[in-house]
């Protein structure tokens, strides 16, 4: 596939005595490689070593005959001798290299280029916050004892539905439904905590999905994993406070990645949150008025 041809003898008188020199030329077709030099430091005495060293270099031979089919082996050669760029349309990193005057790399970096979608995701904070009531009119929560034990245990399934008033109290706006895990049963807090996995359902509004920890004897934040209507393209967290186990929960949803801003309506000043609050009569009644459009039942 290619010709090495010794070097020429007038590079003798260049480079210095106590070196012994190797230089071939590499020619692929029309392409020629840049000389490789292989250079060997010799010691003022030989050594078997060195001799040894030397009869293999002297046994390489000067010439390797070129392919008859130049065809194949300018292929080859340019296969061997191109690289080709892939580059991922949805992320790619561009490499620099830093060269000082002297010639020697000084360090790199490499610069992350997101597509454009995550490039133009929304990142305001939207503010939302909401009630969760247990009026004990749902059958729930249900407690499906998994881990076949007496007490709380891992494995343990509790499905829930509550329903959810805006955070003044005066407009139901739909409900809860999903359902939690039991991870670990804490019996020196008289708590447990649970992996929960469930949706706001808020009628023509959207609805809001989250999952995380849920610890019965604290607030805990959970994360937003999406949305739709209003909510579309939502991520972000929602931090659950509990009043009330399992009955009364207030929760401020810190909402991003949506494309315009909350309706009026649901950015109401809440009611502070505390054991006692409780919806108006007209929320509970749902009367015309105290309900949002195409409210969840």
């Amino acid at each position: 596939m290619c010709s090495l041809s010794p070097p020429s003898t007038n590079l003798q008188h260049i480079l210095p005595l106590q070196y012994a020199h190797i230089i071939y030329t590499s020619t692929y077709t029309s392409t020629t490689v840049p000389a490789i030099i292989i250079l060997i430091k010799s010691k003022p005495q030989s050594s078997p070593s060195m001799a040894s060293a030397s009869a293999s270099l002297q046994s390489i031979p000067s010439t390797l005959k070129p392919l008859r089919n130049s065809t194949a082996t300018t292929a080859t050669a340019s296969n061997l001798l191109s690289f080709k760029n892939s580059i991922n349309p949805v992320f790619s990193h561009k490499l620099t290299t830093k060269v000082n005057a002297s010639g020697s790399r000084r360090g790199c970096s490499i610069k992350s280029q997101s597509s454009p979608a995550e490039s133009s995701r929304p990142t305001k904070v939207h503010q939302l916050c909401v009630y969760e009531i247990n009026e004990r009119d749902r059958g729930s929560p249900a407690y499906l004892r998994l881990g076949q034990k007496p007490v709380n245990s891992l494995g343990d399934l509790v499905p829930f539905t509550n329903k959810v008033y805006s955070a003044d109290l005066q407009t139901r706006l739909g409900i809860t439904a999903g359902i939690c895990i039991l991870i670990k049963n804490m019996p020196e807090t008289k708590g447990d905590r649970y992996e929960a996995i469930y949706s706001f359902h808020l009628g023509a509004y959207g609805q809001i999905s989250v999952q995380g920890a849920y610890v019965t004897t604290e607030d805990t934040y959970l994360s937003v994993t999406g949305g739709t209507g209003v909510f579309a393209g939502a991520y972000g967290q929602v931090k659950l406070q509990q009043l009330v186990f399992p009955f009364k929960l207030f929760y401020t949803f810190y909402l991003q990645g949506l494309s315009a801003d909350l309706p009026s309506e649901l950015l109401v000043t809440p009611v502070p949150p505390s054991p006692a609050v409780e919806a108006s009569p007209a929320a509970k009644a749902t009367q015309l008025g105290a309900t949002s459009p195409n409210y969840t039942d």
